[in-house]
């Protein structure tokens, strides 16, 4: 039977899945800028696989370790990590989830590969089940402790077209909302705050007359997603918004080749598109908006992937709210995924989690990652929903660090077991 040891190839190998397997499932990429930053993209992080054929030389018992090494690698490097497709945001109906809860998305992707490894062991004839020991223990999905509920509107308004020059319309798609808005709140207006997504509102709030008035109409408070530079440097921010006062966040973690572009002098030989972005300024703190009991995190878009960032939203808030924009990938399957990786987050840190976006899917998912109401792609819509607000601690945030450590180290001694090699 076929099997790594055997192959002549290992890293050419490992580069070839790795290579097809992200030119599939990041084809959306491509959409509206053309072909050559997806092919760049898919064979960058193609390279970034090739160690995985270190598994020739040290035993397929390794390969799960390698495997993990290297994700945890992409998640950080370069420009900060791009780590959309870990294996753990694949397993959003998977009966062992809960395990994100205890060990986080690193423990979920473990158990997906040690679930390889058993698979391996199988064909070859060597019954391997140590590696999936944890099952044993981590079944069920967590309690957690309420401190009461809050009643939201969720407002998806929609854009005139889908695409790059989304922005361009920005008058047309903030009425979307405005309009979208007030349907909802003549069928029930008894709602404590209400919730637009990134890119609601691209015309700075601070410095039109018209946009405050309408944002001032409203007699619930808003968390809006919106574009500013009254503040200085170009933002993208999350704001608190009620007639009295306006709290900014301002988002930290920029998307590269999106929001700021690295390599600028590179980047504009390659894609025409690079010389019209203007660079985000990042924000560098964290925020946390007050509503009556409800203490809320917002999380913007690219944010979603980052560790800290959601473990530290959790560890502040009983309510996170992910607000996005999909309007420039279309109708492809980038919000289908991203909804997945919110239903894991929600699972890794005991949160419900409110994900609305200018186009859809906009999502209600429970601390359990299950969806309890979601919209479709590209129409208006609202959800209105009384989510339950959690103060309780995940076991893999009250680890931190530690939780990846131990996932590591089990790794390692799976690796040990002479039998796979």
């Amino acid at each position: 039977m076929y099997s790594i040891k055997e192959s002549s190839r290992p890293f050419l190998n490992s580069f070839i899945f790795a290579a097809t397997f992200n030119a599939v499932a990041l084809h959306w990429t491509s959409i509206y800028v053309g072909s050559l930053p997806w092919i760049i993209l898919f064979i960058g992080q193609g390279f970034m696989f090739i160690p995985l054929g270190l598994a020739k030389k040290y035993g397929v018992g390794f390969y799960p370790l390698i495997f993990l090494a290297m994700e945890e690698v992409r998640a950080r490097f370069p420009f900060g990590g791009f780590g959309w497709l870990r294996l753990a945001y694949s397993q959003a109906d998977a009966p062992y989830r809960a395990i994100a809860a205890y060990g986080g998305v690193s423990a979920l992707t473990a158990i997906v590969l040690c679930f390889g490894l058993v698979g391996y062991g199988l064909l070859t004839q060597r019954l391997v089940l140590l590696p999936l020991f944890p099952l044993l223990l981590l079944i069920h999905s967590l309690p957690v402790h309420t401190i009461g509920t809050t009643k939201v509107l969720m407002v998806q308004g929609d854009v005139p077209q889908l695409g790059l020059d989304f922005n361009s319309r920005a008058q047309a798609v903030f009425h979307n909302h405005v309009k979208e808005t007030r349907i909802a709140l003549k069928q029930d207006n008894e709602i404590d705050f209400i919730l637009w997504p990134e890119n609601a509102i691209d015309i700075d709030p601070f410095t039109e007359p018209q946009v405050a008035e309408a944002l001032n109409s409203f007699q619930t408070p808003l968390i809006v997603g919106a574009v500013v530079t009254s503040r200085g440097p170009l933002q993208n921010v999350s704001i608190n918004w009620t007639k009295q006062t306006q709290n900014v966040y301002v988002k930290q973690h920029l998307t590269p080749f999106g929001e700021y572009i690295p390599l600028r002098t590179m980047a504009e030989k390659i894609s025409p598109l690079a010389r019209s972005l203007e660079d985000f300024s990042a924000g560098s703190q964290s925020a946390r908006f007050r509503i009556g009991t409800a203490q809320i995190a917002p999380v913007i878009c690219f944010e979603l992937i980052d560790d800290a960032i959601l473990k530290k939203a959790a560890g502040e808030s009983n309510l996170v709210v992910v607000q996005t924009n999909s309007a420039t990938f279309g109708t492809s399957a980038q919000s289908a995924q991203q909804l997945q990786i919110s239903r894991i987050r929600a699972i890794e840190h005991g949160r419900n989690i409110l994900s609305v976006s200018t186009t859809g899917i906009s999502a209600v998912i429970n601390f359990e990652g299950n969806i309890e109401r979601q919209t479709a792609l590209h129409e208006p819509a609202h959800i209105v929903t009384t989510v339950n607000l959690i103060d309780s601690t995940t076991p893999r945030d009250k680890a931190g660090d530690w939780a990846l450590i131990a996932t590591g180290a089990w790794l390692r001694i799976v690796a040990r077991r002479r039998v796979y090699t």
